[in-house]
């Protein structure tokens, strides 16, 4: 299918959205006493542009799984390049990237009325990404006792992301039909 200038603005705006809310989320503390819990609200953009279809004819205007995942990739590496941290890049691709596959299956059998689920299921993979990447890149398999109150942490969070992209999509959907 040809990729349409329609398509290819949709698609540069998500990116767009998404990097900002990554960078401005990067430069805020969460109230949590837990170290490297945020709540990944750029991961809404993500479950939007899975989740984002015009209408029931799937036109060439249609974003795919394809399409949501250079939105992701693009988002992964820029937001490494502006937030200055690279060395980081490793374990935002391991999560985003396992997240991602979680998101994608769940898509499958999930309506938009269930697009939290998805975000909590993405959220708890993620997790498990980044520990995986931290226990590869430390060589410390201790770490991985870290990861029960991540998982937690990750579900409430990933309820709120896919709850904001299924309201989003909700209130779209008169735009895209």
């Amino acid at each position: 299918m040809r990729m349409t200038i329609k398509k290819l603005t949709i698609m540069a705006v998500l990116t767009a959205v998404s990097l900002i809310i990554f960078v401005v989320e990067a430069q805020i503390p969460l109230p949590v006493a837990i170290p490297g819990v945020k709540l990944g609200l750029a991961n809404t953009i993500t479950l939007f542009a899975l989740f984002y279809s015009q209408g029931k004819d799937k036109s060439a205007d249609s974003l795919t799984a394809v399409d949501a995942f250079f939105i992701l990739i693009c988002r992964i590496i820029l937001g490494a390049v502006f937030t200055g941290r690279l060395v980081a890049l490793i374990y935002s691709a391991a999560g985003g990237l396992l997240s991602f596959a979680a998101q994608a299956l769940m898509k499958r059998v999930v309506s938009r009325k269930q697009v939290w689920a998805c975000g909590a299921a993405g959220a708890i993979f993620h997790n498990v990404g980044q520990i995986a990447a931290a226990v590869f890149v430390t060589g410390t398999p201790a770490i991985i006792a870290y990861l029960p109150v991540l998982i937690i942490a990750g579900i409430f969070t990933g309820v709120i992301t896919g709850l904001v992209a299924q309201f989003t999509l909700e209130r779209t959907a008169k735009l895209r039909t």
